[in-house]
């Protein structure tokens, strides 16, 4: 086999809040494509309960179903006793394997049993890095805001055989706070706030005071307006990384996910899947932290 076909597509948790028949319409699409791991769960807001624990069993078990790995994926912003709870009957589910993206949820697996550590865990050195894989880590989502030089010299360093799992394609989510601020938009309270971020299923562009689409607000978590885009990659077939991570959108998931594939498997370009994809970037793309710029740049 050769190490293009070797290399893995994952479909990272939802981080917007979508409506119950849009979240199962995204899932059977997925059970039916390319995706090798699909990470369910919410992270970003745990008063997004459009699926309750059922739904989610019932979405794991049809992908597992499907041939899919299963992943669950925890809060990255911890804020309530409930919320530990929660994260806690994840860890301890005995079956799949979990993301922790808050170190709370580190702390309940670490010495019990192996687990991915998310992009939101700021593992930013080999230190770091080394210390999580001795309590157990055996997949690292790599930081959004990670260049290319720094994962090599990490990957240099570590002789664990972790697997690294690349953000490839994707909004990406720069900051988290107690605040809600699509709440604050609308101008009501976090507690009553009726959930109105589910009227934004790619989140709520924030404008400069030249009009530019800067970032998007997506409830307590902020993101950058342009989609981040290294399929570069994948096509150089570097071996940077083992998974390449696409993040779920409100327009052209599947597509998407087929176009990556295709560059995946050698059959286009990574200039033409650029060119094809930018139609599902509406603020343009970019990849400048990747190459040690500022984030907004893009080098394509």
């Amino acid at each position: 086999m050769s190490e293009i076909a070797a290399t893995r597509l994952s479909l990272g948790p939802l981080q917007f809040h979508w409506p119950k028949a849009d979240m199962q319409d995204l899932y059977v699409h997925v059970a039916d494509s390319p995706i090798d791991i699909v990470y369910l769960g919410e992270t970003v807001c745990s008063k997004r309960r459009e699926f309750r624990r059922q739904d989610w069993i019932d979405t794991a078990e049809m992908l597992a179903a499907a041939g899919k790995e299963v992943v669950l994926s925890t809060f990255a912003l911890v804020e309530a006793q409930s919320e530990l709870g929660y994260i806690k009957r994840l860890c301890d589910n005995g079956e799949m394997l979990v993301e922790a993206n808050d170190m709370s949820a580190v702390q309940m697996l670490a010495g019990k049993v192996p687990f991915v550590g998310g992009p939101t865990l700021n593992l930013l050195n080999q230190r770091a890095l080394q210390k999580l894989i001795d309590l157990g880590l055996r997949r690292w989502v790599v930081p959004v805001e990670m260049s290319r030089s720094m994962l090599t010299e990490i990957r240099a360093d570590i002789l664990a055989p972790i697997e690294y799992e690349l953000p490839a394609w994707g909004r990406l989510p720069l900051a988290y706070s107690a605040r809600c601020y699509t709440a604050r938009a609308h101008k009501v309270p976090k507690d009553d706030c009726a959930n109105c971020c589910i009227d934004y299923p790619d989140g709520l562009s924030l404008q400069t005071r030249e009009d530019e689409n800067f970032l998007v607000i997506n409830g307590i978590q902020t993101m950058s307006a342009r989609t981040s885009c290294l399929l570069s990659e994948l096509e150089d077939n570097s071996g940077i990384a083992d998974i390449f991570r696409i993040s779920p959108q409100a327009g052209g998931t599947k597509s998407i996910i087929a176009m990556i594939d295709a560059l995946r498997r050698g059959e286009v370009t990574g200039d033409a899947a650029t060119r094809d994809l930018r139609v599902y970037a509406p603020e343009g793309l970019c990849d400048g932290y990747w190459h040690g710029a500022a984030g907004m740049i893009s080098a394509r």
